[in-house]
């Protein structure tokens, strides 16, 4: 509320020269003193006053209790927004002070005592500002709180009077029995008894009022408003009173009848057992007596007129008799001309209703304004009130068909029941056509409320959901995080779906405001923005999650194979058996078959690793790295436990080919991947092989062979540029993916046909001089082989938009592509090492043993060149 005590000790200590400031005033300089410090002074000290006196005066202007509770409230928001300026005071006073501060460090010292007087005017003023402030907010929202209670009190009592007036309204019902007449004045007892204990609450009230009256003036508060609750209350208790005397005079007189009733049959019972005893046959009574006792009861049923042989009790309780019986046929008619106009009296009150209601629907039939709206939605809900009372009353009186048929008779009950039956439904339309005019007045109504309301928030689930959003924006370590990610990114799409619902709901509020119409759209528009980020990122994390799937599926696999494959060729090479068994020598060649086919799997793999990385954070990148670590180093023990294996297979053959001189050594037409292998075999000697050359070269001509040449080069350059053309397509659309992949299918396809184009040359047989051509062709032929494989492979795994699978991941090709790239520069070599091994097969017979082992070492050699990765060789 005030400026800190430290700062104002700090400047009020400088009184009748206080040391604080001496030292600093001795200090300076006489000419270091300068007219800015107090220019600065007194502006903050004309700010400061001006601020307080704009406040003060406001403060005076809404220093005011009196009059309608519209302009309280009223200034009771202008007090409150005035005290939030005190800060913007303080700070001005604080201004002030540092200026006092600055100004006392230069200034003389017969200066400082005004300087110090200032200030302290300065804070008396800003002490009696915030006190006025405080107290002045205070006084009146304590009167316009004062006033809220009591027109909650006023309003409870109005309730209260309301009630009891409907329940005092109609007339006391008839009733048949004492018991049910003292129930009924039981009732009016209790409602009495409220009454009377409403007194209290009205006294409070009328003390308030008159409280409220000196202080805010309000007509609503004055004397005749209180003289105005006060006889309304009196009405109330003389109705309540009268309802009391009336029914306990009912019941003092029906009380009053049963007790006749009830001595007159107990004389009749006297006179009837006087009887018996006379004529009785137990009676001891002698004949004389029993004929005058006849006779005197004969004489009082022939002349009940004449009292003089009757007691006087007697002919009392009889001419009693008489008279109540008279009065109570007249009271069971009136009785019954009241019930029946009491049963009436519903269908009455409907006639009146049903008018009542009718009105009420050709007024609000056009929709007016809220004003209006305010005015009738009360009004149609008592109407329905109403209706549901009487529905009440009229069921009652249809349960009620037995007694009415006993009472009033068949006829005047089935008319009576007609009647209500119609009424009935006659109600019910009009009770529907009341319930769809509120519900449309309140959904009018519901139109016309605050726009702020509805918008602020939306507005705040938008933030809520942005940040939300922003959150989930970044990379996981691994699969169960990215899947965890996945699933809470699915459940703010969800919260954004009804929230889009929400805001197009919202927009039925909007009328012709540009302003809500302008907030709206910019609210549309940020929603849609963040459901086409949300959209995108979902899209994002059900791509990478898809990946890491894959990746993690095809590792498991290759890992489970590598495992397998390892353990079964540890057995081979553990064997310790001699490997002249054929089937072991398969068995090992069949499983080192599967070798290229993995292989080619290894770059789709290390391929899907770096697109996994790359989605992933740096913990999660370092492990995916590890797994591809992993994986190589056992691809490299499995490599070299290939070439154990493989060297091992080639010592057993050598040793056989030593042992068995009949055997013959060939080498097979096709180069595998892993190198030549020089195979044995029983079924054909060298000289079938040299011979079946011979032959096909003496069936086919130069020319044929030249242009089955030609045809072949044609084929393959048309299918290679084919696939070229595939490869550097671009996959924008899944459509475009699967036109990618029909194209690469067709291809596939037609590679029997190349095969068969191969095989017709290889079947005629080239000249010498066009070996090199042919073995230049066949490595054409493999390499688009290897080509269109990879490309089926690789291309198939890329997402729509994206490059295909060559160009998205230039190191995709891996190991293979770099031993082509090997090969192609070993080529020259390659052919020289193929002609030597040509001239082997030409050489004479008696050196089969010698040439056999030279082919050996060739082998070797070849083989080696076709597995080395480094440089090539110079």
């Amino acid at each position: 509320m005030v400026v800190e005590p430290a700062a104002w000790a700090e400047v009020l200590s400088v009184q009748g020269g206080g040391a604080g400031f001496m030292g600093v005033a001795e200090a300076a300089p006489a000419g270091a003193m300068t007219q800015q410090p107090q220019e600065g002074f007194d502006r903050s000290v004309e700010d400061a006053r001006e601020w307080m006196k704009a406040v003060q005066e406001r403060l005076q202007v809404n220093d005011n209790t009196q009059g309608p509770r519209a302009a309280l409230e009223a200034r009771l928001r202008e007090t409150e927004k005035i005290c939030q300026l005190e800060p913007e005071g303080r700070v001005k006073v604080d201004v002030v002070l540092r200026a006092a501060e600055a100004l006392l460090a230069r200034c003389h010292e017969d200066q400082k005592p005004q300087i110090l007087a200032r200030l302290r005017d300065v804070k008396a003023q800003w002490e009696e500002t915030v006190t006025y402030m405080t107290h002045c907010h205070s006084r009146i929202e304590w009167v316009w709180l004062h006033w809220s209670e009591y027109l909650l009190a006023r309003d409870e009592f109005y309730r209260w009077f309301q009630k009891m007036t409907v329940a005092l309204e109609p007339p006391v019902e008839l009733q048949l029995g004492l018991k049910e007449k003292q129930w009924q004045l039981s009732h009016a007892q209790v409602l009495l008894h409220n009454v009377d204990n409403q007194a209290v609450l009205l006294d409070r009230l009328l003390e308030e009022a008159a409280s409220l009256l000196n202080r805010i003036g309000d007509p609503s508060v004055d004397e005749d408003a209180q003289k105005r609750m006060k006889a309304e209350y009196d009405a109330v208790k003389a109705k309540a009173q009268d309802r009391v005397h009336l029914l306990e005079r009912v019941t003092q007189e029906h009380a009053h009848f049963q007790a006749s009733v009830d001595e007159f049959q107990l004389w009749l019972k006297a006179v009837v057992e006087r009887v018996s005893s006379c004529v009785g046959h137990k009676s001891q009574l002698s004949t004389k007596d029993r004929l005058s006792a006849l006779q005197q009861l004969k004489k009082l049923i022939a002349f009940p007129q004449d009292p003089q042989p009757l007691s006087d009790s007697v002919v009392a309780t009889i001419q009693e008799f008489q008279r109540l019986k008279a009065k109570t046929s007249r009271l069971c008619n009136a009785a019954d001309v009241q019930l029946w106009q009491r049963l009436q009296r519903p269908l009455q009150d409907l006639q009146l209703w049903r008018a009542l209601a009718q009105r009420l629907l050709d007024v609000t039939a056009s929709l007016p304004d809220p004003p209006s709206i305010h005015t009738f939605l009360p009004q149609i809900e008592a109407a329905l009130a109403e209706s549901s009372r009487l529905k009440e009353q009229l069921t009652i009186l249809q349960l009620k068909k037995d007694l009415l048929g006993g009472v009033f008779g068949q006829e005047r009950a089935a008319v009576l029941l007609e009647q209500v039956a119609t009424s009935v439904r006659d109600r019910d339309l009009l009770h529907n056509r009341l319930l769809q005019r509120k519900s449309k007045l309140q959904s009018s109504l519901a139109q016309h409320k605050d726009f702020g309301a509805a918008f602020e928030p939306l507005q705040k689930k938008l933030l809520d959901l942005r940040i939300r959003i922003q959150a989930e924006n970044g990379l996981q370590r691994d699969l169960p995080g990215k899947q965890a990610q996945l699933s809470r990114l699915q459940g703010l799409q969800e919260e954004g779906l009804d929230l889009g619902a929400q805001v197009e709901a919202t927009r039925s509020l909007i009328q012709d405001n540009p302003n809500h119409q302008h907030k709206m759209d910019q609210l549309s528009a940020d929603y849609q923005a963040l459901h086409r980020s949300l959209e995108d990122l979902m899209d994002r994390c059900q791509q990478s999650v898809r990946e890491h799937c894959t990746f993690s599926h095809q590792l498991l696999e290759l890992r489970h194979w590598l495992a397998v494959l390892t353990q079964k060729l540890e057995a081979h090479r553990g064997y310790l058996g001699p490997w002249d068994a054929q089937s072991r020598e398969a068995e090992a060649e069949r499983l080192l078959a599967e070798l290229p086919e993995k292989e080619a799997q290894l770059p789709l793999i290390e391929a899907l690793g770096r697109l996994v990385m790359e989605k992933s954070s740096p913990e999660g990148a370092a492990m995916v790295q590890e797994e591809l670590a992993e994986l190589a180093e056992s691809w490299g023990a499995l490599r070299l436990l290939e070439e154990s294996l493989q060297s091992l297979v080639r010592n057993q053959q050598l040793q056989r080919t030593e042992v068995d001189s009949g055997k013959k050594m060939i080498f097979t037409n096709n180069i595998p991947k892993t190198g030549f292998l020089i195979t044995p075999t029983d079924l054909i000697s060298r000289h079938h092989r040299r011979a079946r050359p011979l032959l096909r070269e003496g069936e086919g001509s130069h020319e044929d062979f030249s242009q089955l040449l030609r045809n072949f080069e044609l084929w393959l350059q048309v299918e290679n540029s084919k696939l070229v053309r595939i490869i550097a397509m671009k996959a924008a659309t899944a459509e475009d993916l699967r036109t990618r992949e029909t194209k690469l299918q067709e291809l596939e396809a037609r590679v029997p046909e190349g095969q068969h184009l191969f095989e017709n040359l290889l079947r005629l047989g080239p000249a010498r001089g066009s070996l090199d051509e042919l073995e230049d062709l066949r490595y054409r032929w493999m390499l688009y082989k290897s080509k269109l494989k990879d490309s089926s492979l690789l291309l198939t795994g890329s997402s729509p938009g994206e490059p295909t699978g060559f160009q998205k991941t230039p190191r995709g090709r891996g190991l293979g592509a770099f031993c082509r790239k090997v090969c192609c520069v070993a080529l020259p070599l390659q052919l020289l090492l193929l002609l030597l091994l040509l001239l082997l097969f030409l050489l004479p017979v008696g050196e089969e043993h010698r040439s056999c082992s030279l082919a050996n070492n060739f082998a070797r050699s070849f083989r080696f060149m076709l597995r080395y990765n480094g440089p090539p060789p110079t």
